[in-house]
């Protein structure tokens, strides 16, 4: 930003997305404040899944040593029909992912992920304010006034809406409609590997592909736990944008249906379940609604997004380099920088928000498209279950897969 325009950025959120543009931004040499509304920096959630899109950044940012004490790498990824337990298709991972795409695949807790980018955002000097939920601003060309529920105002040359799927940014910037309930509902479990019977623990990422229905499974916590997604279709809670809440699981044993006995006994070792209702929004459709003037999104305010993908977090990283590039070009102008920055990354959002509605049609098949799909994963395997254009992130190109990747 020119000197006439100093003032720091604002940064409304303390997750994943919030604290990753903070980290970006602060080793560019951006001054960054992120105001957080909980009283303390807490993930909900269990496990996800960081591609080498997202690991290669995390690595770049001087990450990679703190990724490696927390995250697991499985060496490969399996898809299995979840009525039958047949193996369907299995994509390498391990060393062979690092090869083509010069960065890891990794499996790790939200918490874990949350936690090393918070440490990493204290050292590069961040200043963060907690208890503070950004409620709107007044600005004009010149600069911005954000204010807070809680009575603080600050002085800023730019706000980003870091502040998830319900985002108060968004909705005085864009004033659209709330995220839609995409008629799905999530479950999680964490187990530890150590109580599980030796059949049941799994240093792989697996995935169970069934009719209206699939689950995934992978190591996190260096491989001593095992995440459990399981997403069926149901409908719309009473509190439908509550993250998480308790889940039963008699009401997931009965909505997964006639899945295999493999799958069963996996799905019963779980102690305790939670459970959410998915939500989302259309792709994106043009990069304002991304920036304006001097207020942009990024991750989930920008461009919530189904799980069948496994990018929701991924997208966010991206977005914070994107952004932190951005805000660092001297030679332009605030509103030309945000500018820059939705114009690089709208496209790749929408892209992949649509692929993972797509996904999720495919993952949750039946009949004639389900018998395709497993057959397709027979005779070509890794073929349709790599994803290049994703994962090489301008390192490569490559034709596009038929399906992958198998949810958060």
């Amino acid at each position: 930003m020119t000197s006439q325009e100093y003032e720091q950025v604002v940064i409304a959120g303390g997750g994943i997305g919030g604290l990753a543009a903070a980290v970006a931004c602060a080793q560019r040499g951006v001054p960054v404040q992120l105001l957080e509304r909980g009283a303390q920096l807490s993930e909900v959630g269990a496990g996800i899944q960081i591609g080498p899109n997202v690991t290669r950044i995390l690595q770049a940012w001087g990450l990679g040593a703190a990724l490696a004490q927390v995250a697991a790498f499985p060496e490969q990824l399996q898809a299995r029909d979840a009525q039958t337990g047949q193996l369907l298709g299995t994509l390498i991972l391990g060393a062979r992912a690092q090869a083509r795409y010069g960065a890891p695949y990794a499996t790790i807790h939200r918490a874990d992920l949350q936690g090393l980018l918070h440490r990493a955002a204290q050292s590069a000097g961040v200043h963060m304010l907690l208890g503070q939920t950004v409620q709107g601003w007044q600005g004009s060309e010149a600069a911005l006034q954000v204010n807070t529920a809680e009575g603080l105002s600050l002085h800023a040359s730019a706000l980003i809406g870091a502040d998830g799927v319900w985002s108060a940014v968004r909705q005085q910037l864009l004033g659209d409609a709330p995220a839609c309930f995409t008629g799905h509902l999530a479950y999680r479990a964490l187990v530890a590997q150590a109580d599980l019977p030796a059949h049941l623990r799994s240093q792989h990422v697996t995935v169970w592909l069934g009719p209206r229905l699939h689950v995934v499974h992978y190591p996190v916590r260096g491989g001593e736990w095992l995440n459990m997604v399981a997403i069926v279709h149901g409908d719309k809670p009473a509190q439908a944008d509550a993250w998480d809440s308790a889940g039963h699981t008699q009401a997931l044993m009965q909505a997964m249906g006639a899945v295999g006995k493999d799958l069963h006994e996996r799905l019963a070792s779980a102690p305790a379940w939670r459970q959410w209702a998915l939500h989302d929004r259309a792709p994106l459709a043009a990069a304002e609604q991304m920036a304006q003037g001097r207020v942009a999104l990024l991750g989930d305010a920008a461009h919530p997004m189904r799980p069948y993908l496994a990018q929701g977090a991924g997208m966010a990283i991206e977005d914070a380099q994107a952004l932190a590039q951005s805000l660092s070009q001297h030679s332009a102008t605030v509103t030309e920088q945000l500018q820059a920055y939705a114009q690089q990354r709208w496209v790749r959002n929408a892209r992949v928000q649509a692929r993972a509605i797509r996904n999720g049609r495919i993952f949750h098949a039946t009949g004639p498209v389900a018998w395709g799909r497993n057959l397709s994963m027979r005779l070509l395997g890794e073929r349709v279950m790599d994803v290049p254009w994703l994962y090489a992130g301008g390192l490569m190109s490559g034709n596009e897969s038929t399906f992958r990747d198998f949810s958060s």
